[in-house]
């Protein structure tokens, strides 16, 4: 019956049956396709116990329930007569109404992003080696250099196996048949055969894609190719095998599906692939790299200039998945990528906006956003930055990218080149060195180029964005003022008693919902609090997590956030209890609700759970005003004491 009502609420603050398209779920929440997002009621549904939040994301209405959604789901389907689909990934993607550009960016970044934490690991090891052989620190042959190049090229030389796995996942490819296409792929007898000297016949003699044939399968001319490090191929084959494994399946008995459906794939798609599909999409990406390094000799500096500008808005947008497919080809193909290489300064500019903020802002949570976003963007990490800070406040944004943009032309004017995928950040430092040249001026050039971007980015903010700093304060100040006043309306809304009640309530005892420090309400920070306007009372500075009813009474609101509570005694009172100063703006973060609306608690029951030092670290206050709302029905309202108090100890006397 539960399942049901709440499944009924849903369908309703949705906009009915009619609205819905269709709905699948995940491990933990409702996915709807809605033909009208505007009828959803998405307040509604977030005050609704049985929903945790509601999320829109990728042209869906996501609704989180819990571990509870297939029994939430199976309910729903039933009653709205909707069509049941088997459960979906967490990170399921609809793609149905994408464009072409939005399903080539989820391609694209669902293959590489699964991967992008072991590349970059793996790209650090080998660039760090490479400087190392570079200054003389290690002896090629040795066999310290040996195991750690092992370790930072393995990953890149069986890039088509590792590629295949994350394919599989977009493709819908059973994961192991793709891993069996990689690792033909980067078979050794099949590496060797790209560099055998007896030669057959040549193929397209006298042009771009002229090809020596060492070996035939079947009669039909094998074009050898060393697939170790490439992307294209595999990623066509993963695409081609699914379609394979779906033919398969619809003709193979089930009874011997199990093995005859990969077996069938298999002795198609390889063939295939080394005969027509790793030729082709070796010839793509070859044709991609002298595409990519035409536009950089036509003028480096210029390619810089702007692929430096417009790098953050690109990742931003996505569109920087393409760039890095694009990368890793050029350097399959040719050794080296200048594509990428002129994005490296973008980091920097962003980094030093964010340490200009940090000197201007006035505000405790700017400055405790600023200092790790500077730190991590040092190492290439710039979305606390980007999110954080600059984007919101437009300018600081803007400023960033034109230091990237100056630095992207330096890095285009020393000619600095990727000869590997690597870290981010500094790290990426490493993977400039060239293999035959070591240290040149391509690399301390690029160092210059990050030094020029930071102190520009530094610069530029700190002499034009001062302004959008202290504006988006005064913004977030006056949002938190009307957020106060707001909270104190939706408190009044819950009143027992009319605004123009004449008799007083009978005197009644407040005991104190909270461990810690009591003070005056009207030396608290919160103006609209220590004025008086939302009714007499004091304040309490936490020691202890725990809030707890003041008196015997009713729950009459419990905000969403947890952050507040407010509640109508049995005698009468009608109390509010703030937890800490601007605490909304956290969002739910840190707090745990115990009760619900309409609950009737005595004195001393818990009624919500805060992290007290996880909010001091936040940079929130945790001052927590108490305030009778119907102050205007008592005579006086009179602190019964100050300075330490505990938990159930006599607080305010209400005459």
């Amino acid at each position: 019956m539960a399942y049901e009502q709440l499944a009924n609420f849903i369908i309703e603050n949705v906009g009915g049956k009619d609205n819905v398209s269709s709905v699948v779920h995940c491990a933990t929440r409702l996915r709807f396709k809605l033909k009208d997002v505007s009828k959803a009621n998405d307040e509604a549904l977030k005050q609704n116990d049985g929903v945790i939040t509601v999320v829109k994301s990728s042209g869906q209405y996501q609704v989180v329930i819990g571990n509870h959604v297939p029994d939430v789901y199976n309910t729903l389907v039933k009653l709205g007569g909707f069509s049941s689909s088997a459960p979906v990934d967490d990170d399921y993607v609809d793609t149905q109404n994408m464009s072409l550009l939005d399903r080539f960016i989820d391609l694209i970044s669902g293959i590489f992003q699964p991967i992008l934490g072991p590349l970059c690991a793996a790209g650090m090891i080998k660039g760090l080696t490479a400087m190392c052989a570079a200054f003389g620190w290690l002896s090629t042959t040795s066999g310290t250099y040996q195991v750690l190049y092992a370790i930072g090229d393995g990953f890149f030389y069986f890039l088509p196996i590792i590629l295949g796995l994350t394919a599989a996942k977009k493709f819908g490819l059973d994961r192991f048949t793709a891993i069996a296409i990689g690792a033909a792929m980067t078979y050794p007898a099949i590496i060797a055969m790209s560099s055998e000297q007896k030669t057959l016949y040549t193929l397209f003699e006298g042009t771009f894609i002229q090809s020596d044939i060492h070996a035939t399968f079947l009669g039909l001319p094998i074009i050898a190719i060393n697939y170790s490090s490439t992307v294209i191929p595999i990623i066509v084959a993963v695409w081609f095998a699914a379609k394979v494994e779906k033919w398969c399946k619809q003709f193979i008995p089930t009874v011997v599906k199990t093995f005859l459906v990969p077996f069938t794939t298999l002795l198609i798609t390889v063939p295939i692939t080394f005969l027509v599909i790793g030729p082709l999409a070796s010839w793509i990406g070859d044709l991609l790299a002298a595409i990519t390094e035409g536009i950089y000799n036509l003028s480096p500096v210029l390619a810089g200039l702007v692929m430096g500008a417009f790098w953050q808005v690109f990742v931003i947008f996505g569109v920087h998945w393409g760039f890095v497919a694009v990368a890793l080809a050029n350097i399959a193909a040719q050794g080296f990528d200048t594509t990428l290489s002129l994005t490296l300064a973008a980091s920097f500019a962003q980094t030093g906006v964010v340490l200009a903020i940090l000197f201007q802002a006035k505000d405790a949570k700017v400055k405790g956003l600023a200092f790790p976003a500077f730190i991590s963007g040092i190492f290439g990490v710039t979305e606390p930055a980007i999110y954080g800070l600059t984007l919101p406040r437009k300018r600081p944004f803007i400023l960033s990218c034109i230091a990237a943009s100056i630095g992207g032309g330096l890095i285009g004017f020393f000619g600095t080149k990727f000869f590997m995928m690597g870290g981010l950040g500094i790290f990426s430092i490493p993977t400039a060195i060239s293999p035959k040249n070591g240290m040149d001026m391509s690399v301390y050039g690029l160092i210059i180029a990050m030094g020029v971007s930071f102190v520009l980015g530094f610069i530029l903010q700190m002499l034009f964005g001062r302004q959008s700093v202290l504006e988006v304060q005064d913004q977030k100040t006056a949002e938190t003022v009307a957020q106060t006043a707001k909270e104190a309306q939706q408190v009044a809304t819950h009143k027992v008693l009319s605004e123009n009640q004449a008799s007083y309530n009978a005197p009644t005892t407040l005991v104190s919902p909270l461990t810690g420090k009591a003070v005056a309400l009207n030396s608290i920070s919160d103006q609209v609090f220590a004025s008086g306007a939302m009714g007499q009372g004091i304040a309490i500075e936490p020691s202890d997590g725990v809030v707890c009813a003041p008196a015997d009474a009713t729950i009459a609101l419990v905000f969403p956030t947890g952050h507040a509570i407010g509640l109508n005694t049995t005698a009468g009172a009608e109390i509010l209890i703030h937890i800490g100063m601007d605490t909304v703006q956290l969002d739910g973060k840190y707090f745990e609700t115990l009760v619900t609306q309409g609950q009737k608690v005595k004195a001393g029951e818990p009624l919500v759970k805060f992290d007290l030092e996880q909010i001091k670290k936040a940079g929130f206050s945790l001052t927590t005003p108490i305030v009778v709302t119907n102050s205007k029905n008592y005579h006086q309202i009179v602190p019964v004491k100050s300075g330490a108090i505990k938990t159930g100890d006599k607080l305010l006397d209400l005459d």
